[in-house]
């Protein structure tokens, strides 16, 4: 029974002991029992081991690569913010910027990227707030006030300009109605630029405005960026013009706005004004300009030094627009922004005519026989100031002209002539005393009506001639401008010869 029921669970040694290790059972019903199962092997428990042991290697290595990645991800992030903040700004002129007390790094950031001062607002905000985090309790705040940023200001020189505070110290002011030629003079006798300027800028590029700097900017520089703004200006407000202009392009704007610049000072008339050109090119009517005629004479001085005279009118010039059809060839001043709107949204009317109206302003006429009219007004007026020149005369010579009130334009040149249609047509000119001042409408003094005036009895100089004749053979009676009539006016330009005085035709 032990032999062969024995032989089923192993075989025995001497010692009685089975081989599976177990000892010899100590009764038969013991011997029946089923042997326990063998314990796992001692190799397979530690291959258990081991893939725990990977497993939580997996977790860590996962984590230390996260931890890697981000690290990598924050030092190109580093590198790129440093590249940013470091590497030349996107400006290619130097231009002011105004920071208005109260706006926030994000507001101000975002400015600076839409006016081309720097390339990303997120870099310059990130830049900002990692200073302010590594200056231990000394924020850097952004300071209010009007800044310069010279070409190629770098985000690093943007940021130390506007902690550190270091506002513009130095302005110039350029009026509207300067040639670019005269621009250039100014610059040049300004002591705070310093530099020469290439050459004198086509006429009408550059845009009038005050101009603030930093002492010691390059006058090339400023030309630079009014030119930049002149630019930018015309081609914001070319998007925002009138529909069916007789202007085709930007240009062709711009030289009809400088002739509006120099025929009025007046901010209330430069819509009427610019009608009146705008309707006459759209009839293939002249504008005959007088400043047209001074500009084709003497081109960017922009000064005569003497009266217009019937030669003058009668020459054909590259800019006469007695002489030529349509717009002169190039602007004849640097309009500012509201001769610029004017010109490309004019007022809605039928005018064709324009002359003084002895307010300081002009009487607006659809028709020739109501502009005759306002003519027959305005000698009406003449006539008036000159019967009260005698009591102007026996005034002391430094007794201002009463009444005289100029605008911000600048006195660009002499007096220039009024020229306007009479109602029979008739030419002739009145020579005045010296000492008279009558209207003057022009871009070149801009002064208000005067209540003196008189009739000169002998040759004496210094004189000024006001000029009133019929209109050009072929073309409807205008005045100055589309028949605006002015009369000579301001300080009194002395001539090398006198003017004779002729009597005008009855």
């Amino acid at each position: 029974m032990s032999n062969r029921h024995n032989g089923n669970r192993g075989s025995r040694d001497r010692e009685g002991t089975l081989n599976t290790g177990q000892t010899r059972p100590r009764s038969p019903s013991e011997a029946l029992e089923p042997a326990r199962a063998p314990s796992r092997p001692k190799r397979r428990r530690v291959r258990e081991r081991s893939r725990r042991l990977l497993g939580f290697t997996r977790v860590l290595s996962g984590l230390l690569t996260v931890v890697l990645a981000v690290m990598l991800a924050a030092g190109g992030m580093t590198l790129w913010l440093f590249h940013e903040f470091e590497r030349q700004g996107p400006l290619a002129v130097s231009r002011t910027f105004g920071v208005p007390r109260g706006e926030g790094p994000i507001e101000i950031s975002a400015r600076l990227e839409r006016e081309g001062v720097i390339s990303n607002r997120w870099a310059f905000v990130a830049s900002h707030s990692l200073r302010n985090f590594l200056a231990r309790g000394k924020p850097m705040h952004l300071k209010a006030g009007e800044y310069e940023f010279k070409k190629g200001a770098s985000m690093r020189d943007v940021l130390a300009t506007l902690v550190e505070g270091k506002s513009i110290l130095s302005k110039i002011t350029l009026p509207e109605g300067l040639t670019s030629a005269q621009i250039v003079e100014r610059l040049m006798a300004d002591e705070n630029l310093v530099g020469e300027i290439a050459e004198i800028p086509a006429e009408g590029s550059l845009l009038p405005d005050t101009y603030r700097f930093s002492k010691g900017m390059e006058r090339q520089d400023l030309i630079d960026r009014m030119k930049a703004e002149q630019q930018r200006f015309l081609a914001s407000v070319w998007e925002k013009r009138q529909p069916d202009l007789p202007v085709a392009t930007p240009a062709e704007a711009l030289i009809l706005a400088s002739v509006i610049e120099k025929e009025t000072g007046r901010a209330d008339e430069r819509e009427r004004v610019a009608a009146v050109f705008v309707n006459r090119l759209r009839k293939g009517m002249r504008l005959q300009s007088d400043p047209t005629i001074i500009y084709g004479i003497v081109g960017g001085k922009g000064s005569l030094g003497r009266p217009i005279t019937r030669e003058d009118i009668n020459t054909k010039t590259s800019h006469n627009t007695y002489q030529i059809k349509g717009l002169p060839p190039t602007p004849i001043c640097n309009p500012g922004r509201s001769a610029i709107e004017a010109t490309l949204n004019p007022a809605a009317t039928a005018d064709l005519y324009f002359v003084a109206d002895g307010s300081g302003g002009h009487a607006f006429s659809e028709t020739l026989k109501d502009h005759n009219a306002a003519v027959s007004n305005w000698r009406k007026i003449e006539r008036q100031a000159k019967a009260q020149a005698p009591a102007a005369n026996a005034a002391p010579d430094t007794a201002p002209p009463p009444s005289v009130a100029a605008d911000s334009k600048p006195d660009t040149g002499p007096v220039m002539p009024a020229v306007g249609a009479t109602a029979d047509g008739g030419a002739g000119s009145d020579q005045v005393a010296p000492g008279t001042v009558l209207q003057k409408t022009r871009a070149v003094s801009r002064l208000a009506p005067q209540a003196d005036g008189a009739t000169a009895t002998a040759p004496v100089l210094p004189t000024v001639t006001t000029i009133n004749r019929g209109p050009p053979e072929g073309e409807p009676a205008t005045g100055t401008t589309a028949a605006g009539v002015t009369a000579a006016a301001a300080r009194p330009v002395p001539l090398d010869v006198p003017v004779p005085t002729r009597k005008p035709k009855r």
